[in-house]
């Protein structure tokens, strides 16, 4: 290759890669009024409520200094806050695994099924979203209710399963069951998007190798789904955490989440600057 040639080649990389960068930039534009929107409408209040949290509030109900941290060691010193926030991250925990196992079988039949069965699969695991969170929590709070009247009971006692009303109503379990229901599709979709990108030859050749079922899911599926089981996960256990509708409707007062608390002492206590931080992390 002459001098000649290897200067062309130079030129002609030099203006691909200009053009590549040309072209990053541009798409970089177009994120702009998202950004401006959530820098706005996001930061800025958190930034807001963060800075709240190590100020003082005197007794007119002004914030302001002088600057403290006593508000994050609280959360330890107290009992009541103590116990609210476990009891929050034990649901949420209980409410993300329940989720995983539940998923995992839905799924791998949304996948691996007919495209008919698929979408109608698809259309039972998304109808719920349609209908308010508010208005499906009321109707657990049917079916849960502590008595007689009350489906379930109803139901256990016709057949003869239990003899006396059983308490499930403003309790733990109601407030995992009612959680379960309501951030399901959460874990289903990303574990189906995973799951139908895993390349079926991988789990025939297993198989052809002597390997059963389960031993296939546990050394093929299940890790090359990892992707999608992170982001379920993540979603189930954050939405959990912070929701607080149904813990306010199945959960009343000896189920209390860190949502319901945090409305208590802001909206019933006006004590802002002790729990902004907790309502910045609830965000």
């Amino acid at each position: 290759m002459t001098t000649s040639d290897a200067a062309v080649a130079l030129s002609d990389s030099a203006a691909r890669q200009g053009s590549r960068w040309r072209l990053q930039l541009s798409a970089g534009y177009l994120a702009i009024p998202m950004l401006v929107f959530l820098a706005y409408f996001f930061f800025y209040p958190a930034i807001g409520l963060l800075f709240s949290s190590i100020q003082t509030q005197n007794s007119k109900g002004i914030i302001g200094p002088p600057f403290t941290l006593a508000h994050y060691a609280r959360l330890i010193d107290v009992d009541l806050y103590a116990r609210v926030f476990w009891n929050t991250l034990r649901i949420s925990v209980i409410t993300s695994l329940l989720a995983t196992v539940l998923a995992y079988p839905v799924a791998l039949v949304m996948v691996k099924s007919r495209p008919m069965v698929t979408r109608i699969i698809t259309l039972i695991v998304i109808a719920p979203l349609i209908v308010s969170v508010v208005v499906r929590g009321y109707g657990w709070q049917l079916i849960l209710t502590n008595g007689p009247k009350g489906m379930l009971n109803w139901i256990l006692m016709t057949l003869h399963i239990v003899d006396a009303p059983v308490a499930i109503l403003y309790t733990e379990k109601a407030v995992i069951i009612g959680s379960l229901h309501v951030f399901f599709p959460m874990m289903v979709l990303p574990l189906a998007s995973a799951l139908g990108k895993i390349d079926p030859n991988l789990e025939d050749a297993a198989r052809m190798l002597g390997a059963p079922w389960w031993k296939v899911f546990l050394r093929v599926t299940l890790p090359l789904s990892m992707p999608g089981f992170v982001a379920g996960f993540t979603l189930v256990f954050s939405l959990t955490a912070g929701s607080f509708v149904i813990p306010a409707i199945l959960g009343g007062a000896s189920a209390i989440m860190l949502g319901n608390l945090i409305e208590q002492q802001i909206f019933v206590v006006s004590d802002w600057p002790r729990w902004s931080w907790s309502a910045l992390s609830s965000r």
